[in-house]
């Protein structure tokens, strides 16, 4: 194993996955502000089985026994490696920013601590069962899902999913939208397409109040669910003076996801990072073996530049359950992808959500 100090700021996907891939390599450290793995694809269903909260906070334990993991917040990234807020000094002769990014309540771990993500999910998850109208602004993965969710576990409650995009993800081939109307039509959710929606009480949290739709039609909805993407955690890089940004939000980079020319042993991965991936799991499933494997080949003393650059997806797959059974998905076959319906959908994510699979990376057994 090579003697040269590897500091991964962030345990989200990409962090865990980069950290138990290059500890056999190097002299891994791990930098986290809580002792546990948040799996947030679960957390959707998690307002309507509370019960899963127990499955998806996982603890880091020892999953990379041969490095070792640091509990606390990063205050400064410096040349030679980082200054936690406690005042700690850690040294690295490679750091890797995986900071990921933030979200609405109460999808997200956030800074507040993960009694309070359990709190606001079980409070969620209350007022979801006493709601009768629902609106949820923002139809994509996880808006998307969190109407199908509800609508299958309460199906007598008024759903609105509600975008103003002029379809469903239309970033991708018709059918995969032509089957997710489908399914809404038979889970009786109001799918409300090409509609801005100005003025959201909260931009952060869910809330009782009115919504109004561009054509004047108003929805008096008990709970209003503001979903309208993810927002990189990018405050430690823009510390650094010639890190750019992209309209965004993350951080650009020069092909090996270095963000800047004046740091050379400094990367970025994963929702940090503009490198033409979405803020998805699968972009991290894509970036971490890549950059695994670069970072293994200058351990062994070659350039970074020696490497290929790194290529996003030419069509990212995307997995949209709607529940256990229903739901469907983009696989990346051919030049724009092929959709796919129920079984594919729920066999590969609607049944388990990756569950079974953290938790055995994470060297835990289910309960």
């Amino acid at each position: 194993m090579s003697t040269k100090k590897i500091i991964i700021i962030g345990g989200g996907y990409a962090g865990c996955e980069l950290a138990k891939e290059l500890q056999t390599v190097a002299n891994v450290t791990l930098i986290d502000n809580k002792d546990c793995f948040v799996h947030t694809p679960a957390a959707i269903r998690a307002l309507v089985d509370s019960e899963l909260l127990d499955q998806l906070i996982i603890p880091y334990n020892n999953f990379i026994p041969k490095g070792q993991i640091v509990k606390g917040w990063v205050e400064q990234i410096t040349e030679n490696g980082v200054v936690l807020s406690d005042g700690r000094a850690l040294e690295s002769d490679i750091t890797i920013v995986a900071t990921g990014s933030t979200y609405a309540t109460p999808f997200k771990h956030n800074h507040e601590g993960l009694d309070t993500f359990r709190k606001n999910s079980e409070q969620t998850a209350s007022d979801i069962r006493q709601a009768k109208v629902i609106a949820i602004v923002g139809a994509g993965p996880v808006g998307t899902e969190l109407a199908g969710e509800i609508a299958c576990i309460y199906p007598d409650k008024e759903i609105h999913l509600i975008t103003d995009e002029e379809s469903l993800f239309p970033m991708y081939i018709p059918k995969l939208a032509k089957k997710l109307y489908a399914d809404f039509e038979l889970l009786g959710v109001n799918v409300h397409t090409g509609k801005r929606v100005e003025n959201l009480a909260s931009l952060t949290e869910p809330y009782k109040g009115n919504i109004t739709l561009p054509c004047g039609t108003t929805i008096a909805a008990d709970l209003v669910f503001p979903v309208i993407g993810s927002r990189p955690q990018a405050k430690l890089l823009a510390a650094i003076e010639d890190v750019k940004f992209a309209s965004d939000g993350r951080a650009t980079q020069d092909g090996w996801m270095r963000p800047s020319k004046s740091s050379p042993n400094l990367f970025v991965i994963g929702d940090a990072l503009s490198a033409g991936d979405a803020m998805t799991i699968v972009s991290v499933s894509r970036q971490v073996p890549w950059l695994a494997k670069a970072l293994k080949a200058v351990l062994k003393g070659k350039t970074i530049e020696s490497q290929q650059p790194y290529k996003p997806w030419p069509v990212a797959p995307i997995l949209i359950p709607l529940g256990p059974k229903l739901g469907a998905s983009l696989l990346p076959f051919g030049k724009e992808g092929m959709a796919m319906g129920h079984f594919i959908t729920s066999n590969l994510k609607g049944k388990d959500l990756f569950i079974s699979r953290y938790r055995k990376f994470f060297k835990q057994n289910l309960q």
